[in-house]
């Protein structure tokens, strides 16, 4: 994990460059003084990238989004943002354990941060540009009826294949996080 300072916004500027630099497959057809224009008009986009690389994201670009022409970030951390594992679901699983409550949870985390869980859907997309979280998991969004019996999904990478599982919302382990994203 890379911290970058928090008042240094060119340190953030050049690491954001030099990764997109580094994996033009995650964004073909983006230029970086497109991206750059993005997040020059949007300065408050700086402190959600910070604390995305923070907590070990590493954010970078994934695509464009075509009906409103925004940048897609999304943490391309190799396994599940190390800064963000260890975590139940979200707030009521949290108040629902008794005993060995873990630190917080994914949902308020990633308000907290100023990004949202990602959906299935979106959690495939990440994983068709390339693998990722092949020896850890990600919660995702979880519809509301399978949340209000008790579950939450999180999938993975196995086997060159992506899987989608449930699990107790209450429940955590070291090696699931969450991966997020961030439209500027």
């Amino acid at each position: 994990m890379t911290a970058v300072g928090h008042d240094d916004p060119t340190a953030l500027l050049d690491l954001l460059a030099q990764r997109f630099t580094q994996h033009p497959h995650r964004h073909p057809g983006i230029a970086w003084s497109e991206v750059r224009q993005r997040l020059d008009a949007r300065p408050e986009a700086m402190g959600v990238l910070l604390a995305m690389e923070n907590s070990g994201g590493e954010p970078d670009v994934i695509g464009v989004d075509a009906a409103s022409a925004t940048v897609i970030f999304c943490d391309c951390a190799p396994e599940s943002p190390a800064g963000r594992r260890s975590l139940c679901f979200d707030r009521a699983a949290l108040e629902a354990r008794k005993e060995n409550k873990p630190a917080g949870n994914a949902m308020d985390r990633a308000a907290a941060i100023g990004i949202e869980l990602l959906t299935e859907a979106q959690y495939r997309a990440l994983q068709a540009i390339e693998p990722f979280d092949r020896k850890t998991s990600s919660w995702i969004q979880t519809p509301e009826a399978i949340r209000r019996l008790g579950g939450a999904l999180f999938c993975d990478r196995r086997y060159d294949q992506v899987f989608t599982y449930h699990n107790g919302a209450e429940s955590y382990y070291a090696a699931r996080g969450f991966r997020g994203r961030l439209r500027v």
